[in-house]
């Protein structure tokens, strides 16, 4: 299970995230397929997440868990040593003292990305609780 990744990886997962195909694209045919299928799993896409559970990834699907609020999630990310991950879950749950914790410990850049994971989510759950939006 990998979870190091370079920095400019990193920033290109944010991008990703926030909606940007060509750069998610990139990361699945470059060597990075489970962060850019990440995307669709944050999207709510059943196969997405089943992709990353089936491929050796559980812990983004735990850290994408997390983010929705599943308190099993988060202490499975605690027991299993990626506590980087639940932060940056926290974070995307809106929890701003997790924030902090990533900076001070040195996750700039996965500060970042969990900032970006926190606003798709609130776009995900306005999309899903506005009954202006609902088709």
């Amino acid at each position: 299970m990998r979870t190091d990744y370079p920095a400019k990886v990193l920033v290109a997962w944010a991008e990703a995230i926030g909606g940007n195909t060509a750069l998610r694209d990139w990361l699945i045919k470059n060597g990075y397929p489970e962060l850019g299928i990440f995307t669709y799993a944050l999207h709510l896409k059943k196969d997405a997440r089943e992709w990353l559970m089936k491929n050796g990834h559980p812990h983004l699907m735990a850290m994408i868990s997390g983010v929705e609020g599943d308190k099993m999630a988060l202490e499975w990310l605690e027991r299993g040593h990626f506590s980087v991950l639940k932060q940056m879950a926290l974070v995307g749950d809106g929890d701003d003292d997790a924030f902090k914790w990533l900076l001070e410990h040195g996750h700039r850049e996965l500060a970042m990305v969990a900032r970006r994971i926190q606003i798709v989510k609130s776009q995900i759950d306005e999309d899903n609780t506005n009954p202006h939006k609902f088709s």
